[in-house]
């Protein structure tokens, strides 16, 4: 008698574990679907289905067609799945952000250089700001990860004319990228209340992350980790292909 209710118990314990993953699923992809899916009809049938799947797993533990670990490692898989998918959505659209930001900087540098700079620094970062609003956008619009722009093109067509393959053009824009944005960062820039009598001195000069607002050096930080993270993970396919 004792062994049956020990039983029952530990069966109620396991539905009871098994039916708040799934309120936790349910949950996590309201959660998610709010912040990325802004079509209403879209968003309620994404939630729907989520929450579908969810009680499915429920009612097979229930009716002993699933085992209550079998139900948990599904509902986690799943979990996993949704976060993934959030993290490569936000991935994207720091790439898009950032890559606007670069146009900006670009435009400053040519601006503020009187054009001096505008051939090394400005024009080549517009550039590559360009490129990066273009893959992410679309990779966000067709749901997708391998969009490349016509400047990556470029330097894999560079690459590939040395006798390389095209993952050195990428690790090559990626290097790039990450580059302009530490020049962009570190560059000197006037102070907003710097007047001149004759000429601008030192003093009145600061570097351009002193007057960044932070959300937006947060922002730019972001995505300089993710284009480093893309550089190793071509350079690591590079070294098991040479092996």
């Amino acid at each position: 008698m004792g062994q049956l209710k020990d039983r029952c118990e530990k069966s109620s314990c396991d539905y009871w574990a098994v039916s708040k993953a799934a309120a936790n699923l349910t949950q996590q992809a309201c959660t998610l679907g709010a912040r990325h899916i802004n079509d209403g009809t879209l968003r309620l049938q994404f939630n729907r289905e989520v929450s579908y799947y969810a009680r499915g797993i429920v009612n097979d533990v229930a009716q002993g067609r699933k085992s209550a670990e079998q139900g948990l490692k599904e509902i986690k898989s799943e979990q996993s799945s949704l976060l993934s998918q959030a993290s490569e959505i936000a991935q994207k659209g720091v790439g898009a952000i950032a890559g606007a930001l670069q146009i900006a900087t670009g435009a400053g540098i040519c601006y503020g250089s009187a054009g001096t700079l505008c051939l090394l620094f400005g024009a080549p970062m517009m550039a590559h700001g360009a490129n990066n609003v273009y893959e992410n956008g679309r990779n966000i619009l067709e749901n997708r990860t391998d969009t490349v722009g016509p400047v990556r093109k470029t330097y894999q067509a560079v690459a590939q004319s040395f006798k390389y393959t095209e993952r050195e053009g990428n690790i090559a824009y990626g290097s790039f990228d990450v580059g302009m944005s530490i020049y962009g960062t570190g560059r000197l820039v006037l102070k907003p209340d710097s007047w001149r009598l004759f000429r601008h001195v030192r003093t009145d000069y600061v570097r351009a992350y002193q007057n960044t607002p932070t959300p937006i050096f947060i922002l730019e930080r972001s995505a300089d980790a993710i284009t480093t993270n893309g550089i190793y993970k071509e350079w690591r396919r590079k070294d098991e292909t040479d092996q």
